[in-house]
């Protein structure tokens, strides 16, 4: 390991590959600001300008940079707008747009910030020190444990769901699922719930489904009542203050981070799971852990409801490149394109990269923790200047806000056909909003829904029924978490419910 460092220090900090990690950084972060955006495409359009660069160090570490730089900078919309143009970000904004309606935008950026670093470095440390043996372990898990890991991320509904509203939350788990199936199967080429329409042959685009239930209706929500532009203690929005966290704040959010940074690593490890699930998971499992005070501020403006998701997905987004580079395995749609273009400069990624191309393995990892700790440099500077964005009066910040809901539906799918389905799902979205329906389970339903269905099928096949969930171990283990995280939520609101009946009639 000692020989592996000094050769990745040696490659990593030459002035070349030290200006293209911060050229990535830069970039990422900038492409991950702006809604509908994400790393995929702004890493598919530099997979040219990489290849030109001779180099496969050099090229990969400007491609891994932008990945790093568009997942720290993906919350930046999510906290400021309510727009989540990355999967990975969703969970973000549950607490940190609530904090910018309490004229905390500031605050929200920094939690947002100190998070996405600590998570990133945490999981290069991890990636350095455990890589060559998380790839035997990433092995071991097959469809059956895929499908049941979906289960326990479809479990986290129970976290985004308010005191009653389990049902609720179970209903649009089920309608985002439903939304899932449309377009071609995993069994067989034939399209379903296409109604003819060729343009869904594809299904639904995650960017269409985010801006429908978030964007569309916060900009439908702040023309129909203007107070909105200002802070819920009825301040303008625009004044950024409080950009330093207390002490108490900073103590509360290191345990979240370190924990999530671990558990987001090891999800981001395995092939198929991602900075998405890890992010989902992260601030389920810190709601359910927290003390029933911090509980009930999840959802309304918790720090710990943002530094949860940042660590996990930074974390995960790191563990990413365990399958990548030790197995040759791409575990999101991103890895895969990074694994793309390694083939294209001829380095065969798995269990010979470390000894065949020990200068491209290390160099990736030294250039994380060198971009990482720009990224804050470049970001925390900058905060006060980014969060001036709420300080565009009413009239432009609807139609900025429109213009790129727009904007990030028809690059997400490249057709028009996106734009009618935007609008139509964002006023249901808005319409749901009004009835006290929560979105966030719809939309969680409807990014796992692909990857449950395809692991099920699978194991469908392979075990010729049901006998997987009893024949693996791992999986029905995986199953009785998910069971745990749907009953605890509802046996502590009963609780506390039958606490609060017995109170009043001692009264």
């Amino acid at each position: 390991m000692l020989e592996g460092l000094l050769t990745g220090l040696s490659t990593a900090f030459t002035l070349t590959n030290i200006t293209v990690v911060i050229a990535g950084c830069i970039i990422g972060t900038l492409i991950g600001m702006l809604p509908g955006l994400g790393p995929m495409s702004i890493i598919a359009i530099m997979i040219p300008i990489a290849i030109t660069m001779g180099d496969p160090s050099t090229a990969l570490i400007l491609l891994a940079g932008v990945y790093y730089g568009a997942v720290f900078g993906g919350s930046t919309s999510s906290i400021l707008i309510n727009a989540p143009g990355v999967a990975s970000t969703v969970a973000t904004s549950f607490d940190g747009y609530p904090l910018t309606r309490q004229g905390k935008a500031g605050k929200a950026l920094t939690v947002a910030a100190i998070s996405s670093f600590a998570g990133g470095t945490i999981g290069a440390v991890l990636l350095m020190v455990f890589a060559p043996a998380l790839a035997s372990v990433a092995l071991l898990f097959h469809s059956s444990e895929y499908f049941a890991l979906m289960v326990v991320g479809l479990s986290a509904i129970a976290a985004f769901a308010g005191t009653g509203q389990i049902g609720k939350a179970v209903l649009m788990t089920l309608l985002g699922l439903i939304l899932a199936t449309v377009g071609e199967g995993v069994l067989f080429n034939a399209p379903r719930f296409t109604m003819g329409v060729m343009d869904l042959q594809s299904g639904f685009g995650f960017i269409t489904i985010a801006m429908a239930m978030f964007a569309l209706p916060e900009a439908i929500h702040l023309v129909l009542d203007p107070a909105r532009s200002k802070t819920e203690g009825g301040e303008d929005s625009s004044k950024i203050t409080g950009l330093r966290l207390t002490r108490n704040e900073a103590t509360s959010i290191a345990p979240v981070v370190g924990r999530q940074s671990i558990q987001g690593f090891f999800i981001g490890v395995l092939p198929g799971a991602g900075a998405t699930i890890a992010s989902f998971l992260g601030y389920a499992v810190e709601r359910n852990i927290a003390s029933p005070e911090e509980r009930e501020k999840f959802g309304k403006g918790s720090v710990k409801g943002v530094a949860a998701p940042e660590s996990a997905n930074n974390a995960a987004a790191t563990g990413s490149f365990v399958p990548l580079l030790t197995l040759g395995i791409p575990g999101s749609g991103t890895t895969a394109i990074l694994l793309g273009a390694l083939i294209a400069l001829n380095v065969s990624p798995g269990p010979r990269l470390i000894v065949d191309e020990p200068q491209v393995f290390w160099a990736v990892i030294i250039s994380m923790y060198l971009g990482n700790l720009v990224l804050l440099v470049l970001n925390l500077p900058l905060i006060p200047y980014i969060a001036r964005i709420l300080a565009v009066p009413r009239n432009y910040l609807i139609p900025f806000i429109l213009f790129f809901t727009l904007m990030g539906a028809y690059i997400g799918q490249n057709n028009a056909t996106e734009l009618l389905i935007l609008v139509g799902f964002g006023i249901c979205a808005t319409i749901l909003r009004f009835a006290d329906y929560p979105l966030a389970p719809l939309l969680i339903g409807f990014i796992l829904g692909p990857m449950l269905e395809n692991n099920f099928a699978r194991a469908m096949q392979l075990y010729d029924g049901f006998g997987f969930i009893w024949e693996r171990p791992m999986t029905l283990a995986l199953l009785c978490v998910a069971v745990l995280l749907i009953v605890l939520p509802s046996y502590r609101a009963r609780r506390a419910r039958n606490r609060a009946e017995g109170v009043a009639d001692g009264d």
